[in-house]
């Protein structure tokens, strides 16, 4: 595998367009790429996601991992270390609620990573994470 990974693409279901915008444009800083009456897609830290309109949306259950809840279906980006934690502070100064705070979890194993999940406004669930050392992404 090499050390360069492709853009990935991913469509997800949201019920409000605008608030998708408000979400992923405005809060996380993804711009925006084309659009049409039912779908938007963005740049999510250099992959494209589009939100499509859909009556239903948002995870529908979770699983333990190291002592928390975490929503099955997600997605997210793995950041910089200190790109994560400004996004953590942003965050927290938006008031957004989030499913699991930011923490490190995996302390002191060889999978530690810093972590959080929140929902968007339509209820579907992101991971941030980040790696002090991002050499040990897939290590065992």
């Amino acid at each position: 595998m090499s050390a360069t990974l492709p853009p990935f693409h991913l469509a997800f279901p949201v019920t409000s367009l605008g608030k998708a915008r408000e979400f992923y444009g405005k809060l996380l800083g993804c711009p925006e790429g084309r659009s049409a009456d039912d779908w938007v897609d963005f740049n999510f830290y250099g992959h494209q996601i589009v939100a499509h309109l859909s009556p239903e949306a948002g995870h529908r259950g979770t699983t333990r991992v190291d002592s928390q809840n975490v929503p099955v279906r997600h997605f997210g980006a793995v950041l910089p270390m200190a790109d994560w934690q400004a996004l953590a502070e942003k965050l927290k100064g938006a008031g957004v609620q989030f499913v699991i705070e930011p923490y490190i979890r995996f302390k002191g194993e060889v999978g530690e990573q810093a972590t959080m999940f929140l929902l968007d406004p339509c209820g579907n669930a992101l991971e941030f994470k980040a790696f002090a050392d991002i050499g040990r992404l897939f290590a065992k």
